[in-house]
């Protein structure tokens, strides 16, 4: 019998994975430090407004050019990514006996990328920073999730790349697996 009654489950850098090494290619083409672009797009004067739903993803991108220049813009914006289709599978297995419920932190363009990614019906419920105005590691965010799942957050199973996102949801009383490769899930989900 399994300990959670639901699992709430990051997106971006379980489910959703980018290509790192075209975000390098960008640097590198423009003359730019490795690990600058991140820096900057994610620096939160840049990305909270846009996380919080303040303002669009056009918006971001074009804080980010008046930094960075509109060519490294327009490349980071077009950076490929994909799911994981190994994270995918262990999540509709889990799906099978709970609810799953993707909790981001997001844009408003979330639901374009859902459907660019085939996982537009996929999670029972999505719980994105940019429509609830609220982001990891803020504990408000998980209980909203919980709530949609219909879960008490002491039977929910927390899933995050990020540490401190993963904490928080701790702190609540959830359980909480720190991805970092496919078998913390498939312990996590046995």
């Amino acid at each position: 019998m399994t300990s959670y009654d639901a699992v709430l489950c990051d997106l971006d850098g379980v489910l959703r994975l980018f290509d790192h090494s075209a975000q390098a290619g960008i640097e590198v083409r423009h003359g730019l430090a490795p690990g600058t672009l991140l820096k900057t797009a994610f620096e939160p004067d840049i990305f909270t407004p846009a996380l919080l739903g303040h303002t669009s993803r056009d918006d971001w991108m074009a804080a980010v050019a008046e930094v960075l220049g509109e060519e490294v813009a327009r490349e980071f914006a077009e950076v490929p990514f994909r799911v994981d289709e190994d994270v995918r599978a262990l999540l509709a297995k889990a799906q099978e006996r709970v609810p799953v419920v993707l909790v981001t932190n997001a844009m408003s363009n979330l639901e374009d990328d859902l459907d660019l990614l085939g996982l537009t019906h996929f999670a029972d419920d999505v719980v994105s920073s940019a429509l609830v105005g609220v982001a990891k590691p803020d504990p408000r965010i998980y209980l909203i999730a919980a709530e949609r799942a219909g879960v008490a957050p002491e039977r929910c199973l927390f899933v995050d790349d990020r540490l401190e996102n993963v904490e928080a949801a701790r702190a609540l009383g959830m359980a909480g697996v720190h991805y970092t490769q496919l078998s913390d899930l498939e312990l996590a989900l046995g």
